[in-house]
């Protein structure tokens, strides 16, 4: 399944090149999803859509100016390898190789997940009331040995910290009941809000989100409501910039009994 964002073509590409690809429209569902059956498949698709396709940036980005060559850098992780996410898990964004070096330099371990994370994560919540709303699934894998690094790390007394709000939502997805880390590998549609009871994470690093955001809820989950509201006001008060290329935060997990 491709999203609609993976298949966009440019007024100017569509003009002076003449289509490769051709799609039928199986499927649409409520969140604005499209899924496309494409006349080609395989590495042919993949070749053809990166030949004519265009980076998905956010809305946000995108309703304001066209992509530019400097995105493909800058829109993308320094550790990501896999192909398949239509968005970028953002938080990572933040890191380059020197600072990973400084923080093994420091014993911080670093351990790693695949996400492909779906267009469904910039949807707003638009339901009344919260639990009606339908969470978006996104593919995610995490490896066996992801999963004996973390958990060696937990029995050895240290904690996890979550980069972005998706490899949260993965981990808490791998969890057992119990809080161990399983190996993982299929979509997690969890929606995680206050009231929820984390098993696998200690902390998070992420950007600053939008409001009536699914994200922003799970932020809330973790640190508690009233802090978060304290530390956006002073996001706000003090100019810190939000969305994809924003600021960083670093929430840790409030006490549970």
């Amino acid at each position: 399944m491709l999203r609609s964002e993976l298949a966009r073509v440019s007024k100017h590409a569509e003009r002076s090149i003449q289509p490769v690809l051709d799609a039928t429209v199986e499927a649409k569902d409520d969140g604005g999803e499209v899924q496309l059956a494409f006349d080609l498949a395989g590495p042919a698709l993949d070749e053809a859509v990166r030949a004519i396709g265009l980076m998905p940036l956010p809305p946000y980005i995108a309703a304001k100016r066209a992509e530019d060559a400097q995105d493909l850098t800058d829109y993308q992780t320094v550790y990501a390898r896999e192909d398949g996410s239509v968005a970028a898990p953002t938080a990572g964004l933040h890191f380059t190789p020197e600072l990973l070096a400084q923080l093994s330099a420091r014993s911080v371990g670093q351990a790693f997940v695949t996400l492909h994370v779906g267009a469904g994560t910039f949807l707003p919540v638009k339901t009344d009331v919260i639990a009606d709303h339908r969470m978006h699934a996104e593919y995610g894998e995490v490896s066996a040995a992801t999963a004996a690094a973390l958990n060696a790390a937990r029995a050895a007394g240290g904690r996890i910290v979550c980069v972005g709000t998706t490899s949260l939502r993965l981990l808490e997805s791998a969890a057992t009941p119990t809080g161990e880390i399983a190996p993982f590998a299929g979509e997690t549609d969890i929606f995680i809000r206050p009231g929820y009871r984390f098993r696998a994470t200690d902390a998070l690093l992420t950007n600053f989100h939008l409001p009536k955001s699914t994200l922003l809820m799970l932020v809330a989950a973790l640190a508690g409501l009233e802090r978060v509201r304290s530390a956006y006001a002073h996001a706000v008060a003090s100019g810190y910039r939000f969305y994809s290329y924003g600021d960083a935060s670093l929430w840790f997990r409030t006490i549970q009994d």
